[in-house]
């Protein structure tokens, strides 16, 4: 059985994510801490429980979802999952960050990529990937159906939808991405988006002023 922590991180408060299990196996989505003092509190954690990262995984590639994956990395000898649509995105990351006034140090080791309808494993728990471009071309969700949750990344929100209006975006396809792959998912489905608050599917589908 998968535990979520959840950490808010960086300038951008973005969401952090530990999925962990019972045989204190972990795995970190779209670490954002910047700074030594946020890595200190996601490294303090991962030790305090004795966890061990077996695999780091980004949603997408935008700034605030990989300013700790260099960190990650090292720290824990893994190497980074992402969409192959996904790389160009990640290469762009410091260049965005400079704009922001946020330099960082970006990942630069080897790059394993995630299939669309492709499933992630934590010993017995299972991750389906799905393929949920829009916000950005790789975007992908972590669908966990045995315990009825889903991290979305920055495609869907309480209330709300992923931004479009960067490089790769585009609005019809983030809806038709939301409504095929998300919204298809049961009512009680669980939302862990990557800025704010969990919802779920069925008050999404009732309350979303995009829908």
């Amino acid at each position: 059985m998968l535990n979520v922590k959840i950490f808010t991180f960086n300038p951008i408060q973005q969401n952090t994510y530990v999925l962990y299990n019972e045989h204190k196996n972990a795995i970190i989505i779209d670490p954002g801490c910047y700074g030594t003092a946020e890595q200190e509190i996601l490294k303090q954690f991962i030790k305090s429980n004795n966890l061990q990262v077996k695999q780091l995984i980004n949603t997408h590639c935008h700034l605030d979802h990989v300013f700790g994956n260099k960190f990650v990395s090292e720290q824990y000898k893994v190497e980074l999952y992402i969409h192959p649509m996904e790389q160009l995105v990640l290469q762009y990351a410091p260049i965005s960050g400079e704009k922001w006034g946020l330099p960082f140090e970006n990942y630069e080791r080897q790059i394993h990529f995630i299939n669309t309808d492709s499933t992630i494993k934590l010993d017995s728990d299972i991750l389906q990937v799905l393929h949920t471009p829009g916000h950005s071309p790789g975007s992908i969700s972590l669908y966990c159906k045995e315990q009825g949750f889903v991290i979305s990344g920055d495609v869907l929100f309480y209330q709300s939808i992923g931004r479009t209006d960067l490089p790769g975006g585009n609005h019809e396809t983030l809806l038709q991405s939301i409504k095929e792959q998300l919204l298809v998912l049961p009512d009680e489905t669980v939302v862990h988006s990557g800025h704010g608050r969990n919802t779920t599917i069925g008050f999404e589908k009732n309350n979303n002023p995009y829908f």
